[in-house]
């Protein structure tokens, strides 16, 4: 299957898009790299890109019952329309950087040697509402290999199988009736989600309730349309979903690109390297203060700014996918307590996640994640 890909390109500098950078920063958490191939399933199919100097190459793999030359043609066709509107290709990129430069030189510590111009490329993406809201929800207290290996974990479990790319499975990721199954906290809970699997499978009855009629995939998705209060506060009726979950979310799938989502890495950035004089500890005052800082600084992109400055911050933009140490690893892994409550997972202190991750010459196999109380 492989040998017969069709391969179409569009003309794309990686000055405006670096795939390398834009899949790894901590926006996306599905995407794999194998031979500097990147694949992915939306919209039903296998979607792989690759780049060069000058041009963005695509192809997509569809199940084996959907593979008529008419079927193919279609694919392709949907496929280039999904990444104009994936990467947010209307955003002129170079010419946000022109002016994120002419901000830096005036505000930046001149003790700081990285620069925008050092990290060109990278731009927010606009991803598909329920899967940002499922895998942010998965990003509390958690880092970003290990919830790719969660959000591989909901697609292997409660997707539906679409085809295999290099020896490995693809799924699509699962719908909100998938995920809102009596039995779905507790399998969750078996792959090793904690506390977030309540969440998740909250979530899903949400939008499965036929007797709250405000919160349907129609609705989440007219967020695009409103403004950024209306949509934080839909986005916060969502079970495990707080203030800076719901500004990811805005950001990377509703449309707010002025949105800035603030941590401590953040508040660490604004106050070292842009002036930003105010508290200096993580709370509700500095989360709003730092926010306001950099949206006055970078205006309507400043969301697109801040995911630079965060990825020119990262000591190693890999996030340790796709390492290649061996047939087996075990890591340990703290289980923070829901800080919704005060007892549930609290006699739980720490578990063993054991991922199988076989690497043959084609690439990685996908393996079930077994979990050791």
């Amino acid at each position: 299957m492989t040998a017969n890909l069709l391969w179409k390109s569009i003309p794309l500098s990686p000055v405006e898009l670096s795939l390398a950078r834009v899949l790894r920063c901590g926006q996306t958490f599905r995407w794999k790299n194998v031979d500097s191939v990147w694949s992915f399933t939306a919209n039903g199919q296998i979607i792989l890109l690759k780049q060069d100097s000058s041009h963005l190459h695509y192809a997509c793999i569809l199940p084996d019952d959907q593979s008529s030359s008419s079927g193919i043609s279609k694919a392709y066709e949907t496929t280039r329309e999904f990444i104009h509107d994936y990467f947010n290709l209307n955003v002129k990129l170079k010419e946000l950087y022109a002016q994120w430069a002419e901000v830096e030189l005036k505000y930046r510590s001149k003790s700081r040697a990285v620069s925008f111009a050092t990290f060109p490329g990278i731009r927010i993406l606009r991803q598909d509402p329920w899967e940002t809201v499922v895998s942010f929800i998965c990003s509390s207290n958690n880092n970003v290999k290990r919830i790719s290996k969660m959000c591989d974990a909901l697609c292997q479990e409660f997707g539906t199988y679409i085809n295999d790319y290099d020896d490995h499975a693809y799924f699509t990721f699962p719908e909100p009736a998938a995920l809102a199954g009596p039995d779905v906290e507790q399998k969750l809970r078996d792959l090793g989600f904690g506390y977030r699997a309540k969440y998740i499978n909250q979530t899903a009855k949400l939008f499965m309730n036929p007797e709250i009629p405000e919160i349907t995939m129609e609705t989440l998705h007219a967020q695009r349309q409103k403004s950024y209060e209306d949509a934080h506060e839909y986005l916060l009726q969502l079970s495990g979903v707080g203030p800076k979950v719901a500004d990811c979310i805005c950001l990377m799938a509703l449309d707010k690109h002025d949105v800035v989502p603030v941590d401590t890495h953040v508040l660490q950035i604004a106050t070292r390297d842009y002036k930003y004089k105010g508290p200096k500890t993580m709370n509700k005052v500095s989360y709003h203060q730092v926010r306001l800082h950099l949206q006055k600084l970078f205006g309507k992109y400043a969301g697109w700014a801040q995911s630079v400055m965060f990825a020119a911050d990262l000591s190693d933009l890999n996030n340790g996918i796709n390492q290649k140490d061996g047939v087996r690893v075990k890591h340990e892994v703290k289980i923070e307590q829901d800080p919704s409550t005060k007892s549930e997972d609290a006699s739980v202190k720490a578990e063993t996640i054991e991922i199988s991750t076989e690497l043959a010459s084609s690439g990685p196999k996908l393996k079930r994640i077994k979990v050791e109380a």
